[in-house]
């Protein structure tokens, strides 16, 4: 992972104030059922929580890894409403301070810990430690995907589930021009090397090639689109005034609810589901 280039984006000006405020520290999308107001952000994020609980299907009590936590908002929902116990690494301090202070306020800090590190190396935990492992739209940030699948895999338990919502791309050669130069953008300042490589079909085979056995993927890309509408909408002027000035890299989130809402052919959202083979 490209450590400086992650931390950069997400200490943003831009990046604090947009998920502090207007997501209250959750760094991921909703899940919308029909009717559901675009607006309702905290209502549609504990749904798409709700279905990772779901999908990883373990008992209470089970230890599972957050890999990429950020300020703790699912592993809570998690801890609270699934009886999981949650441990979260991230990369940015600033992240797990407010995580722990959280938890500590929900009275969660039983079930929940927080602690700094990279997935692509996780040799502070012991093989087989972890019942669950999940990742929440944090994959594409991986320099080096398959090395951290080996590394899910390795702190996994036999039988231990894998889940992860994360984002699959239209290969570049079918894009038009405009679509292609938007994805590069979104990918280059948003720190996201892992989503050029991702083509439709291609984490499947990188989980089974990691050894594990992988369930059929969810498009679940109907469920998320209200959200991005209203972040297109709400990142439409800060983005052109952006562009206006030559600042474009002051507004990548707003660049990238306009640009992929525009271009909602150039990728997909979607639910990978494995379990580690016995």
């Amino acid at each position: 992972m490209n450590i400086g280039a992650v931390c950069r984006y997400y200490d943003r000006t831009e990046s604090r104030l947009g998920y502090l405020y207007l997501l209250r520290g959750t760094k991921h999308f909703g899940w919308y059922e029909a009717g559901d107001s675009g607006w309702r952000f905290s209502p549609a994020m504990r749904r798409m929580e709700h279905q990772l609980g779901r999908r990883l299907g373990l008992d209470a009590g089970s230890r599972v890894l957050d890999a990429g936590c950020g300020m703790g908002e699912v592993a809570r929902t998690l801890a609270a409403d699934f009886g999981l116990d949650v441990t979260g690494i991230d990369i940015l301090v600033f992240n797990l301070d407010e995580a722990w202070r959280r938890s500590e306020r929900a009275g969660l800090t039983g079930s929940t810990r927080f602690v700094e590190g990279d997935y692509h190396d996780l040799s502070q935990f012991e093989d087989g430690v972890f019942d669950g492992v999940y990742t929440m739209e944090t994959f594409v940030h991986a320099a080096d995907p398959e090395w951290v699948l080996a590394e899910f895999h390795r702190v996994l338990r036999p039988g231990g589930r894998l889940v992860m919502f994360e984002y699959s791309r239209t290969p570049a050669e079918r894009l038009a021009p405009a679509a292609r130069a938007a994805f590069d953008a979104v990918c280059e300042l948003g720190a996201m090397p892992a989503w050029h490589r991702l083509n439709h079909g291609d984490l499947e085979n990188l989980l089974a090639s990691a050894s594990f056995k992988v369930e059929p993927v969810e498009d679940v890309t109907a469920r998320m689109l209200p959200m991005l509408r209203a972040f297109a909408v709400l990142g439409r002027v800060p983005y052109a005034t952006a562009r206006r000035l030559g600042k474009t890299e002051k507004a990548v989130n707003a660049m990238s609810g306009v640009e992929m809402w525009k271009h909602q052919d150039a990728w997909r959202y979607n639910i990978y589901t494995a379990t580690k083979n016995a």
